[in-house]
């Protein structure tokens, strides 16, 4: 297995190759969505900093950072068990109560969280991720690759 244990080989540029672009890529560690989307990152030519959306000492400004204008509920993990049960509605939330319960539960935070030089983004929108940095081939998708009928995936320790 290679890294991230899913069966992917590693890419690497050819002796030369300049990586089209650094893209630091907050993730859930183990998850099989967020290797899919770093393999096409990588495909692409880009430069892949994985990071622990779960481990990262978060803070209110940073990770509002990431959401830009977009409603506060497209800010939110629609596959967190809460959600789906109906026990947190995403769409009825402020801002300032939901970055206060993804503080305090980071699984509630969308994935990937993306930033490029300045920029930052939230999901997995390939239009969006193609226009701003390139992305060769498509098909990858946000959500996750085993589907809506399996149990959540154990959170990492």
């Amino acid at each position: 297995m290679w890294e991230g244990g899913f069966g992917l080989p590693p890419f690497h540029l050819k002796e030369g190759d300049e990586p089209m672009a650094h893209v630091v890529f907050f993730e859930k560690p183990g998850c099989g969505g967020n290797a899919r989307q770093k393999q096409i990152l990588s495909e692409s030519g880009h430069d892949v900093e994985a990071r622990s959306l779960l481990a990262h000492p978060w803070t209110e400004a940073e990770l509002r950072s990431f959401f830009g204008a977009r409603p506060v509920a497209e800010w939110f993990n629609r596959s967190h068990p809460k959600v789906k049960a109906g026990e947190i509605a995403p769409e009825s939330m402020t801002a300032g109560q939901a970055l206060a319960l993804m503080l305090a539960e980071p699984l509630f935070i969308r994935r990937p969280l993306l930033q490029v030089d300045g920029r930052r983004e939230v999901g997995w929108d390939e239009t969006l991720v193609a226009g701003w940095i390139g992305l060769k081939g498509q098909g990858v998708g946000e959500g996750c690759p085993k589907g809506e009928a399996h149990a959540p995936c154990p959170t990492p320790p």
